[in-house]
């Protein structure tokens, strides 16, 4: 059965502040959305829109209100709060995760209140995190994808294009192989020694251990991982690295870069969030491989 996996949807970062964060991501050199509310919940946010996906800045605007956990998860920290994978039929990929034992939640439907006056409606199809070893995956449905981007979201000074990949920190990879084969299929799968990589159709979701994530991401040295697996890096792809750094530079923002000409910025700057603009066409695993 079909599960209509399109590949990553979005990112979301949960941020303490999301006026600051807002500010934060606008010097990395991202434009960002109007402000959202979601209709019936406490969470707002911002979104830095590419054309295939995106990065949700999601915080809480109304603590009264229902949050999902949001406010459990900021009061440890900010940073990477989960994965949603685009779906092109939210009710086949449920009935297909059904059929793969993942026991999935029933569709659900969320709006989203744009400033000033535009709602964004959506899908979502729920995983119980016991199901797929605790990782943080979703899978969205936009029903109002023509409302989403404007061509003056989608275009970023730091030269953004989208995600290429995001990093999972576990103590043991190959414990995610079979729940990753019910949600994506076993062909989209590729397990090394240390590492397991998924190929989505649109962006490598990476599950490597702590120390092959040290070696890759050494500004996340002040990142405590635990034994749950643990989001804690986005690489986007960008057309020239050089512009990328002169941007970075001319706003201050330290960064690092490996012999490849990746640029990282430490989570310091980002949210919580180990941040790679790597060259378009290269992605992380390779670099395992």
């Amino acid at each position: 059965m079909a599960r209509q996996i399109a590949g990553i949807d979005h990112a979301i970062v949960g941020v303490r502040d999301l006026e600051a964060a807002h500010a934060s991501y606008r010097r990395l050199g991202f434009n960002l959305t109007p402000r959202g509310r979601h209709v019936g919940w406490g969470t707002a946010n911002y979104c830095v829109m590419f054309e295939g996906d995106y990065i949700e800045l999601l915080g809480i605007a109304d603590a009264s209100q229902f949050t999902n956990n949001l406010d459990q998860f900021l009061a440890e920290r900010e940073g990477l709060l989960a994965l949603a994978l685009r779906t092109t039929d939210a009710h086949a990929t449920h009935d297909a995760w059904q059929a793969a034992g993942l026991a999935p939640a029933a569709v659900a439907t969320l709006g989203r209140l744009l400033e000033p006056a535009t709602e964004l409606r959506f899908e979502n199809v729920m995983l119980a995190p016991e199901a797929i070893q605790g990782a943080a995956l979703f899978a969205c449905a936009a029903l109002t994808p023509e409302l989403m981007r404007r061509p003056e979201w989608l275009d970023h000074p730091n030269g953004a294009q989208g995600i290429a990949s995001a990093t999972v920190a576990v103590e043991d990879p190959a414990a995610f192989y079979e729940p990753m084969a019910q949600v994506f299929g076993s062909i989209c799968l590729t397990e090394t020694d240390d590492t397991l990589a998924v190929h989505t159709g649109h962006g490598v979701l990476l599950f490597a251990t702590p120390d092959d994530i040290d070696m890759l991401h050494p500004e996340l040295d002040s990142l405590e991982t635990g034994a749950a697996p643990m989001l804690v890096a986005l690489s986007l792809t960008v057309p020239d690295l050089a512009a990328t750094a002169a941007w970075l530079d001319h706003h201050d923002v330290a960064y690092r870069r490996d012999s490849g000409g990746t640029i990282g910025v430490p989570p310091t700057h980002t949210h919580g969030v180990m941040l790679e603009f790597v060259a378009a066409g290269r992605v992380r695993d390779q670099a395992l491989g």
